[in-house]
Formats: structure tokens, sequence, C-alpha cells
């Protein structure tokens, strides 16, 4: 499967940055999801990259091949990138069965491909099921009903998935009939001979014209593969159909309309025809928003055997967390068009880049913290937090406060140079939807609290803490003192609402403890991924401990 690149892909429309200066390499054989809030870009991401929208600027590359460059003119249409899309609707024909409705695109096809002999390939596949004609026998005789009946079509799909056959093989070797002969083995014998002669026939004519097949009875020639325009051959249908039907589970299907599937069967359908023309990448817009919960927990572990099996690049677009945390190989995290935070999942959850990846990943929402203070002699941030409680904030690597603001604000200007020399082009167009720094929300007991005040003045003694709900504990020597504001038990564990003050913090306690609303308990915060945010950017500083 190929590598995707994007450098620096806009798509505007007028003053509207849908996707603004987006650069992306997502590597071969990789599960990336596209991640953020409705209207954040993930979908015009997606259909710029299959080439159902066209970027206002930039370049995105498919392996070796340019399908898109805005300098050089070049845009390849969707139906030449050999990609697959799977949307959020099915759209499945209701009017077509199963199987109609999977070999559809196939059936469309028109381009240069290998010429096959299909009628050596055919008698090849026939003389290599009746050389062991008992296993063949076992097969049909698992075919039969309670009252000893065989069911030919399940005889049929038995015969496709155990020898990787197509349907008229399946229908020519069960027509045979040797179940009901006196000696099968004869029968297969005598046969297979037949065959084998007719085989030879073939590969008589072949050679004399100068001509071989390879494995697959592709026709060669001087050691050349022949090829030509042409359209697949029925048989060649027919093994396509056959093949994803088993990777998704729906061979028994395939005589039904889409009305008599349940929706999970009815995206297993979709995602067989989208895998059908063997798509060098598969996009997935929210595929599984449809189904009921349940039923989107069972896809996703499909989706990640399909992966597997498959070996095939997945594009995955989605607003929900938990979908992207789990299926992804990576997260493309968006935020107004802009790419926040790209990398595996458990990086964007423990060392989110910013305030909103830390907000955005992870349920219940991390606690955010403000703090004010400077690092010491030793290293550690003395921090007020809390209306004046005292902490010290420990990072897990040595840094130096001054060294990292000095850096910062070397980089904003630097930015701030590029953009400036980009506002000074002619085709220059400033950007509508702004982007501003992510408001972070901090729970209070009292909420109309905000509505009276005022916004702070930000020096670079101005910090966040973000502290995800599992690291705060409860502790008979805890320093902290709180009061429980309301808890949900699950069994497995509890989610906790614990007051401080006038502050609300949320915590996840493992185990069957019993939390009552109005009790005191003391707080620690725990381990050592309590995360240090930058205020006035909200730009992630480092991750360490807390001490109070």
């Amino acid at each position: 499967m190929p590598e995707i690149k994007l450098r620096n892909i806009t798509k505007r429309w007028g003053k509207f940055y849908a996707v603004d200066h987006l650069s992306l390499d997502i590597d071969d054989n990789s599960f990336i999801t596209l991640l953020g809030p409705s209207g954040c870009g993930k979908t015009t991401i997606l259909r710029m990259i299959a080439g159902l929208e066209t970027p206002t600027t930039g370049q995105i590359t498919i392996g070796n091949r340019v399908v898109f460059d805005s300098d050089a003119g070049i845009n390849i249409p969707a139906n030449k990138r050999k990609v697959g899309f799977l949307f959020q609707n099915y759209a499945l024909w209701p009017n077509m069965k199963v199987y109609q409705n999977i070999s559809f695109g196939l059936n469309n096809i028109k381009e240069e491909l290998p010429e096959y002999d299909f009628t050596a390939k055919k008698l090849q596949d026939m003389i290599r099921v009746l050389r062991k004609p008992e296993d063949m026998l076992q097969e049909i005789e698992e075919c039969k009903d309670k009252k000893g009946k065989i069911d030919t079509d399940k005889v049929y799909l038995k015969l496709i998935d155990t020898y990787i056959i197509s349907m008229q093989t399946a229908k020519e070797l069960y027509a045979l009939k040797l179940q009901e002969t006196q000696d099968p083995t004869a029968q297969a014998a005598k046969k297979v001979a037949e065959y084998q002669s007719q085989l030879d026939a073939i590969l008589k004519e072949h050679t004399a014209k100068g001509e071989t097949l390879d494995q697959e009875f592709a026709i060669a020639r001087n050691g050349k593969i022949q090829t030509s325009e042409r359209k697949l051959h029925k048989e060649e249908i027919d093994l396509a159909v056959r093949r994803v039907a088993r990777v998704v589970k729906i061979g028994m299907f395939m005589d039904r309309y889409p009305a008599e599937l349940s929706g999970g069967q009815q995206q297993r359908v979709a995602i067989a025809r989208t895998l059908a023309p063997k798509p060098q990448v598969l996009f997935m817009d929210e595929p599984l928003s449809n189904l009921d919960a349940k039923l989107r927990l069972e896809m996703r572990y499909e989706l990640q055997r399909l992966h597997l099996e498959t070996g095939s690049t997945f594009v995955y677009v989605t607003h929900d967390q938990m979908e992207a945390m789990t299926l992804a190989t990576k997260i493309c995290l968006i935020n107004n068009g802009v790419l926040q935070q790209y990398d595996a999942p458990l990086d964007v959850y423990n060392r989110p880049k910013n305030q909103f990846a830390a907000d955005f990943v992870g349920n219940p929402s991390i606690n955010f913290i403000d703090a004010k203070g400077s690092q010491q002699a030793d290293g550690g941030i003395a921090l007020s937090i809390f209306d004046g409680t005292k902490v010290t904030f420990h990072s897990n690597e040595e840094f130096s406060l001054t060294e990292w603001i000095a850096k910062k604000r070397e980089a904003d200007k630097q930015a701030e140079e590029a953009h400036n020399k980009e506002a000074a082009g002619k085709k220059f167009i400033e950007k509508g939807n702004r982007d501003e720094v992510f408001k972070y929300h901090i729970s209070k007991v009292d909420e109309s609290d905000y509505s009276i005040q005022d916004t702070p003045v930000l020096t670079d003694e101005d910090f966040v803490l973000g502290v995800r709900p599992e690291w705060i504990g409860f502790d008979e020597q805890g320093a902290l003192r709180g009061e429980i504001f309301g808890a949900m038990p699950t069994g497995m564990e509890s989610t906790i609402k614990v007051a401080i003050g006038g502050y609300l913090l949320t915590s996840v306690v493992f185990g069957k403890g019993i939390y009552r609303i109005g009790e005191k308990q003391n707080i620690t915060f725990k381990g050592n991924d309590i995360l240090l945010f930058d205020r006035k950017t909200g730009t992630f500083i480092a991750a360490g401990s807390v001490s109070l």
C-alpha cells in the first residue's frame, strides 16, 4: 500500500478556511483517524485526498504519484486514484441483491489488465479439488439438514470458501454428483484424467503461439505478461466478490436484498463493496454513526481485524474520541481547519500538545486548574492554586522555564513573520474564521461566577495544570480537603465529583468503594503524568508530579 503525503494543503471558500496549511504524512498500512469537533475540516481533508474535493493550494501524493498539485496544475480525478470510499450512509442499491451490490462497481471497471486463460484456471481448480475426493464429500456431507437433505446453496458456499474457487466452478463440481456414485474415488480419478487432457491441450496451444501461463494463469510472451484494456471477466468478478465476502463474513447473504439485512450486515456489505476493487487506500467517513452502541463496539473489532487482514491503509473520519483511541495507529486531531496534534493515541492522551488536545481526548474530561508562580532554584515550579493553596510542580525532565519562554517567543515571532510574508502576496486572503486560544473550562460549584468575571491580564507567571481524573485519588494522608459533590458508581469504577472550596474536580476511582454526597475526603494528586500548560497560549510545557 502507498504512503500518502499532504503538503501545505489549504481549502477555502471565500474567507472561510476549511483546511488551513495542512502538511501530513500517512504511512502505508496505517490506520489514521481524523478526529475533531463537527465542522473542523475532517471530511474535507478526506474528500481532497480521495479526489472528491479540489484543494485551493498545496500538493497531494499517493505512493510515488502526484495526484494534485496547485502549482503544476495536476488534478487526477477520483476514479483514477484507486481509492475506496465508505460513506456514513451505506448507499446500497435497494433493488439489487447483496451479490449485485458488491459486484456493481467491478462491472464498470475498464483499464489495462493482464490477459488470463480462465478456462485453464477452472480446469486446474477442478483437478485440484478432485484429487482428494474424500475431502470434498465430507464438505458436502456437512451440508445436510436434519432430514438428510442436502442444502445446495450451503454446499456451493462451502466449496467456494474451502477451495477458493468461483461459484461456476463450485456448481460444476457438485453437478458431478460424486456422493451418489458407488465408487466416488474412481469417478473422481476418471474426471481428473479427462480435465488434465483438456488442460494439456490448452497448454500445447499456448506453447505453439510462443506463450506460457504463470501460476495465476496470466498469459506471458517472452517472459512478459500480456495486457490489454478490457473489462473484468465474470470469473474475476465472482472471485473478487467471494474474496471480500469471506473477509467480512457475509457469504450466506448473497441472495438477500438490503432491506432483509440488519444495520450491521448492511455495513458489512458496504465495506465489501468498497474492498472488492482492491483500493490502494480505504477512506471511511463516520461509517458507524448509524449503528447502535453495542453494534458499533462489535464493528470496531471487525474494522481492526479487517485492517490487519487486508494490509490496506485506512483513513477514518470520526468525532467520537473513543473510536479514534481504540482504532487508530495515529490520531490526526483537527480544530478550525488547523492540525493540533498528529501522534499515537496514547501519546495524544498522555502528552497533548495544547489544552484543546488535552480537553478533547479523554472521558471524563481532564481537570484544568489555574495556577500562578515561578521556577525555583531547585528546578521545581512553586504554584498557587485554588485561591491560595501552595503546591510545587516537579517536571519529569530537567528544563529551564526561562529558556522555554524564550524559545516560545522566538517561534511565535517566526510564525508571525511567515504570516506577514504570505499576507504581502497578491493572492492572500485573510482568514475569516480566525484561530483563537482555546477557552478551557474550570468547573465550579457556582457556575454563575463566570458571568461577572473580567478577563485577566496574563503574564509569564500564569499557568494551567491539567490533571486526568484517574490521577486524583482519595487518601487519608492527602493534603487537600474536599467534599463529595456527586458520585456515579458503575461497578468496576466510580466517577466522583469533589468540591474543593468553590472548585469542582472529577475523579475516577477503580474498585467497589461507596462514596456518599456530602462526606469529607482527603485528596491527593497521584503519578507523574500531570500536565503544565502556558495559560496565555494554551501550549504544553511539561509533564510531571505535584506535591502539596
